[in-house]
């Protein structure tokens, strides 16, 4: 008798499970509408491409990208403004990879492999202010780019802070 009544309780138990994996199918969550929401793919929105030949009227990312980086020229002039400027935004931006004193030890960096570049090494030092312009704005390796997120003049700012951080001669712009 016991075992009858276990074949009975294990086919009511299959019963009510059948029952609620059929309520949950006919009435369940609907996935496929859930993986449309646009909180979830927030950052696959796509920008409308430009119309081919247009040039940005004054300066942009466009114009950036098809010029020669050794020609570009900062038009920030090294002075104690600029450069107090540039500190000011290397500290918002940058220092958290390539630390206070722009060795490549910020606190960030430190979990990265290779870690961030030294940047008051010579092969630095050595590139023109157009050239570290251009992998600012653009990114370079793992920098990420920043056109999209600092100001044109807090690049140029950035770059005379980092030139005021070593005491030898710049390299012709």
């Amino acid at each position: 008798m016991s075992q009858c009544r276990c074949i009975q309780v294990s086919h009511l138990a299959g019963y009510i499970l059948g029952l609620f994996l059929t309520t949950q199918v006919v009435t369940g969550c609907d996935y496929a509408r859930m993986t449309d929401d646009e909180a979830v793919n927030t950052y696959q929105t796509v920008m409308p491409a430009m119309p081919a030949h247009t040039v940005p009227v004054d300066g942009g990312i466009e114009r950036l990208q098809s010029s020669e980086p050794r020609d570009l020229v900062n038009p920030l002039p090294t002075a104690p403004v600029s450069v107090g400027q540039g500190r000011t935004a290397y500290g918002y931006y940058c220092v958290h990879c390539h630390g206070p004193k722009a060795d490549g030890l910020g606190t960030v960096g430190q979990s990265f492999s290779p870690l961030p570049t030294n940047l008051t090494q010579d092969t630095v030092r050595n590139q023109t202010d157009g050239e570290l312009f251009v992998k600012t704005s653009l990114g370079f390796k793992r920098c990420p780019p920043l056109a999209h997120t600092v100001a044109e003049k807090d690049r140029w700012a950035i770059i005379n802070y980092l030139r005021s951080l070593v005491a030898s001669p710049e390299p012709s712009r």
